[in-house]
C-alpha cells in the first residue's frame, strides 16, 4: 500500500477489492464465516440438535449476525457513495444477512431466513477471479430481456387456456367429483397442463377424462415453446457478442461480423481502401 493512503482508503482496498494479500485474506475469511453461519442455521433446524444445543446455536447466530452487521456498517462508512452501495445487488444481499436476526426478535421462525446468507457466496466469483463466468452469465440476462415480450404473450395465452379448461371441467364434473369451484378446477388444469399430475383431483366421467387427455396432450405440445424462445434469444445474444460495432458508410448498418470487410446488408466496403502511393515518373526517351 502507498504511504500516502489514509486508513479509510486502506480499509476500502481490503474490503472492496482483491488486489492485495490482505484483501484476499479478508474475502477468504468472510466466505468461511458465511459457510459456518449456514451450517449453524441448518443444524438448528434439526430437532435433535435443536433440543440439545439450542442455546449454543442461538449464541452463534447472534455472533455471526453482529459480525455481518459490523461488516455492513464498515462497507457503508468507507464507500465513496454509500447510498449507491446500499441499493446495489451486493448491498441488498449484505443487508439481508442481518435483517433475519432482527425479525427473529418479533417472529421466532424468522431466524431460519438467515439461510439467505447463502446468496453472499456469490462473492466467491470475485475472490477466485472467476469474472469470465459472470460475463457468460450476462448472456442469460440478455436472452431473458430479449424474450420477455414473447414469454409474457405465452404466459397470457396459457393462463387463458387453463381458465377455459378449468371452467369446462367444472361444468362437466361438478362438486360431486371434487371440482368444487372454478378456481379449484383451474388449479387442476394448471397441474395437468404442466404434466405434474398430483392426482389429488381426478375426473370421473368419460367426458371429463377425454378433456383431461386433451389437456395433457396440449401440455406436451406447448412445453417446449418457452425453451425454444429462450434458446433462440440466447443464440442471438451470443452471435451479437462476437460482432464489431462499425457504421457502414453506405447503409449505416451498425453491427457486422468480426473481421468483416464488406457489409452483409448492402455489400459495400466497410473500410476505405488506402490511397495508392504515387509511383515515380518514368523518364521518356525524349528527355533522356
Amino acid at each position: 500500500m502507498e504511504k500516502g493512503q489514509t486508513w479509510r482508503q486502506r480499509l476500502y482496498i481490503i474490503i472492496f477489492e482483491t488486489s492485495t494479500p490482505a484483501a484476499q485474506r479478508f474475502d477468504n475469511w468472510l466466505l468461511v464465516t458465511i459457510l459456518a453461519s449456514l451450517v449453524v442455521v441448518m443444524l438448528d433446524s434439526v430437532e435433535y440438535f435443536h433440543s440439545q444445543y439450542a442455546e449454543v446455536f442461538r449464541a452463534l447466530e447472534w455472533f455471526f449476525t453482529v459480525l455481518f452487521a459490523i461488516e455492513y456498517g464498515l462497507r457503508l462508512y468507507i464507500s465513496p457513495k454509500p447510498m449507491r452501495y446500499a441499493f446495489s445487488f451486493f448491498g441488498l444481499v449484505d443487508l439481508l444477512a442481518v435483517l433475519p436476526a432482527i425479525l427473529a426478535l418479533m417472529f421466532a421462525d424468522a431466524q431460519y431466513l438467515m439461510i439467505v446468507r447463502a446468496i453472499r457466496l456469490i462473492r466467491v466469483f470475485r475472490v477466485l477471479k472467476l469474472r469470465q463466468y459472470l460475463s457468460q452469465a450476462n448472456f442469460l440476462l440478455v436472452a431473458l430481456r430479449g424474450s420477455k415480450q414473447k414469454i409474457i404473450v405465452f404466459l397470457v395465452s396459457v393462463s387463458t387456456l387453463v381458465t377455459v379448461y378449468g371452467a369446462l371441467m367444472y361444468v362437466i364434473e361438478g362438486p360431486a367429483n371434487g371440482f368444487t369451484s372454478i378456481p379449484i378446477s383451474i388449479y387442476w388444469a394448471v397441474v395437468t397442463l404442466t404434466t405434474v399430475g398430483f392426482g389429488d383431483i381426478t375426473p370421473q366421467t368419460p367426458i371429463g377424462q377425454m378433456l383431461a387427455t386433451l389437456v395433457m396432450i396440449t401440455g406436451y405440445s406447448i412445453i417446449a415453446v418457452p425453451t425454444g424462445i429462450f434458446t433462440a434469444e440466447l443464440a442471438n445474444a451470443m452471435r451479437l457478442e462476437g460482432q464489431m460495432e462499425h457504421d457502414c458508410p453506405h447503409c449505416r448498418k451498425k453491427q457486422h461480423e468480426y473481421n468483416a470487410s464488406f457489409c452483409s446488408r448492402c455489400g459495400g466496403a466497410l473500410f476505405g481502401r488506402p490511397a495508392a502511393s504515387a509511383s515515380p515518373a518514368r523518364s521518356s526517351p525524349e528527355t533522356d
